[in-house]
């Protein structure tokens, strides 16, 4: 075993490593303090700040004693993730989502600790969530299957755990740096925070709530941006877009009824994460919607609410269709797509698998396409 001083590349770090000097990155705190174990999730932490060198004292065993194979260069994936990167499809989702339910679960217990009067701990939330983050985002074809793997119960957890996978997804295509993908990701995480501080009889209502009930509601966005404003871990970009995602481009929303471009680009980013998971998720009063069905609601019903670039992104990931694709339709039939309607994308012409019959979706708007196989 070696026990060095040394400064050394943070895509060179191998876990175990322990951090000799209290680091900084443009904040009043240190961002990570001085002894600290360097895990896998501290790496990404590292990276997203721009953090290329550090002083360590290596626990870990020499390059020498390791042997030529087990050189670490580039820290991506957790060890549950490498692992099922291995395998076939069907562990590798259950492994997926196994990630995923930890992730909830241990930001569950968090969330019920700041309705006890608990500070906000980012640098909790970060070990809890970046994990599953970069899961998604080197395995994007799964968030098809994201809205399964919700359940009512709990649903503040899983809804927060979505929203930022969602966000990192989003972003990740928009073409953001992955070290402000990965921020964006826990600001979606957190956006709705501030829910802890509201009457849980309030939250857990079924039945629709009064004016009343609901101003009281609105005030989770405000909650949300103090509970985070403070820290030195979050981009103050972040913490506008926390404050914001509820506001809507034609004045609709709030807190403030901003407009266009008074809202951020993430901003409405987190936007079109919360709103797709909350209406593609079961509800106590009400059941979910395919993201197909989703997706046509935010493009058309509410139309002129959301930036449509953020929209057609969303679509792209999850919905994105291709002549040959095979689906399920609203009526349990299996089809395949043949045409795709520029202005209707998520409305083809589809053959019947069974019967060879041709349907327009675009104007048969009784049946629509449920899942894609």
């Amino acid at each position: 075993m070696i026990a060095l001083d040394i400064y050394k590349e943070v895509n060179e770090l191998i876990p175990g490593s322990f951090l000799k000097e209290d680091l900084y990155a443009n904040t009043r705190n240190p961002i990570m303090v001085k002894d600290t174990k360097l895990m896998l999730e501290h790496f990404e932490v590292l990276h997203s700040f721009g953090i290329t060198r550090v002083l360590v004292e290596s626990k870990a065993l020499s390059k020498i004693e390791q042997g030529p194979t087990e050189k670490i260069t580039e820290v991506k994936l957790t060890p549950e993730v490498e692992k099922q990167m291995t395998q076939n499809a069907p562990t590798k989702s259950r492994s997926l989502e196994t990630l995923y339910d930890e992730a909830v679960e241990s930001y569950r217990k968090e969330f019920i600790s700041y309705r006890s009067g608990k500070k906000l701990d980012v640098a909790a939330v970060r070990t809890i969530v970046l994990p599953v983050i970069q899961a998604f985002l080197e395995n994007k074809d799964y968030v098809r299957r994201l809205n399964e793997f919700s359940t009512l119960q709990n649903y503040r957890a899983h809804h927060s755990i979505s929203v930022g996978i969602l966000a990192a997804l989003i972003s990740e295509a928009m073409g953001y740096p992955r070290g402000q993908v990965l921020q964006i990701g826990i600001a979606g995480v957190l956006a709705d925070s501030g829910m802890a501080k509201i009457d849980e009889k309030i939250i857990d209502k079924v039945a629709f709530l009064t004016s009343e009930e609901l101003s009281e509601v609105k005030k989770h966005v405000i909650h949300s941006f103090q509970m985070v404003n403070d820290s030195s871990l979050v981009r103050q970009e972040m913490k506008v877009a926390i404050l914001q995602h509820h506001e809507r481009f034609d004045g609709s929303g709030y807190p403030r009824g901003l407009k266009g471009q008074e809202i951020t680009e993430i901003s409405q980013i987190l936007s079109v994460a919360d709103v797709y998971h909350a209406m593609a998720s079961e509800r106590p009063y009400r059941q979910k919607e395919s993201s197909f069905k989703v997706i046509e609601l935010m493009r058309e019903e509410e139309f002129g609410k959301f930036d449509m670039k953020v929209i057609e992104v969303l679509h792209e990931l999850i919905n994105k269709l291709s002549i040959g694709t095979k689906v399920k339709l609203t009526t349990d039939e299996i089809a395949e797509v043949i045409y795709l309607h520029r202005d209707f994308p998520l409305r083809p012409i589809v053959k019947v698998l069974d019967t060879g019959t041709h349907t327009d979706l675009s104007s048969n708007r009784r049946i629509s396409i449920v899942k894609i196989f």
